[in-house]
Formats: structure tokens, C-alpha cells, sequence
């Protein structure tokens, strides 16, 4: 069900201080939103969390004080040069809620002529909060120049529904313009004359 179980600590200490400390113990810091309730604010072990958030909408069961909370990854701020997570944000969920999140659309096979653009990278959608997809698989195998995918034509795994527009395009196939091959005509194929003679 949920994609790791962690055991958290409870944070008392906060500011950019404190997070410093506290990522400097093999910590993350972290806070968990609940609606009507005031925010938790936790600590994470960083390598467990790390693998944990490999991919996006992770369902995490966490642990503190002797409770467990199945909490959906709802940002992951992550340092701009180094590869460490410094903060994460948690939305506490239960089973069989649905809730909205942003998928990632991935491409799948090869298309008979030209290439596949992915013009949407990520689709929102509705699921139960412990059957979020990871990501929309879109198989573009056989298409040809000028084809295009939309939201609507999508195969959504069991239990999601699409939330928006489902007119918009999600794929386009196209032949990139310096791949294109125009045939020449016969004067421009006809080499010119260098001979004088010849009129």
C-alpha cells in the first residue's frame, strides 16, 4: 500500500539553524498538513526518506510517537547544488480518499515516421490516495507526421479519472525540419556548362 514506512521524530527547534542541525544529524525536516488540525512538525532519517522519494506522489506511512499516519509527498525541496532534500511537505490522507495530484506522462515506443513530442509533461488527475499512479504510459507506436494524442484518448489506470480539459494535446509526431528531403527539379539538377561553345 503505502511506498515506505518511517519513523519520525517530533521537531521542536525551527529556523534555518535549527534545520541546519538537524540535517546535519542524518535528518530531514519535515511538516505534515492535516485539514482543520495544526501543522506536525517532524524529523525524517534522510537516506530512508531519499529512497522513498525516488519518484513523485509518494505514499508514506509514518510513525511517531507510537501512531502512524499515512501521509501523501506533496513537495520536496531539494538543495540547488547538492544532492540532499532539505525540506519535505506531507498531506495527511485516509484510506479510500481521492485526491487530485499531477502525474508524470512518460513515452512509450517509436513512431513510424519522425519523432514524439511531449508537448504536456504532467496531467492532473483523480485517484484514491493509495492507488496514485506513478506515471501515464503513452504507446506511440506506428504514428506518423502531424498525429497527435490527446487527454481524452489516454488509457488511465483502474480508479483514476482526468481532471481538466481532455481536448488538449498530450504528444505530437513530427519530422524535424532538417530531416525533411525535397527532391530537386530538373534544372536545379542539371549541372551548368562551363563550355563556351555550347549556347
Amino acid at each position: 500500500m503505502a511506498d515506505a514506512t518511517l519513523n519520525a521524530e517530533t521537531r521542536i527547534e525551527f529556523g534555518k539553524g535549527a534545520a541546519r542541525r538537524t540535517r546535519r544529524a542524518g535528518l530531514v525536516p519535515a511538516v505534515i498538513h492535516d485539514r482543520g488540525a495544526d501543522p506536525v512538525h517532524i524529523s525524517l532519517p534522510a537516506h530512508a526518506t531519499g529512497l522513498a522519494l525516488r519518484h513523485a506522489n509518494a505514499l508514506l506511512e509514518i510513525v511517531l510517537g507510537g501512531n502512524t499516519v499515512l501521509a501523501l509527498t506533496r513537495e520536496v525541496q531539494r538543495h540547488p547544488f547538492r544532492d540532499y532534500i532539505e525540506h519535505v511537505d506531507l498531506q495527511a490522507v485516509k484510506l479510500g480518499e481521492k485526491i487530485e495530484v499531477e502525474v508524470p506522462v512518460h513515452i512509450d515506443g517509436e513512431p513510424l515516421v519522425g519523432i514524439a513530442i511531449l508537448d504536456t509533461q504532467n496531467l492532473r488527475v483523480q485517484a484514491e490516495a493509495t492507488n496514485i499512479p506513478e506515471a501515464i504510459v503513452v504507446n506511440v507506436d506506428g504514428l506518423g507526421d502531424g498525429e497527435v494524442i490527446r487527454a481524452s484518448q489516454l488509457t488511465l489506470p483502474d480508479g483514476a479519472s482526468l481532471v481538466g480539459d481532455d481536448d488538449h494535446i498530450v504528444v505530437s509526431i513530427s519530422i524535424p525540419r532538417g530531416e525533411i528531403d525535397i527532391e530537386p527539379t530538373e534544372e536545379a539538377a542539371a549541372p551548368e556548362s562551363t563550355d563556351p561553345t555550347v549556347s
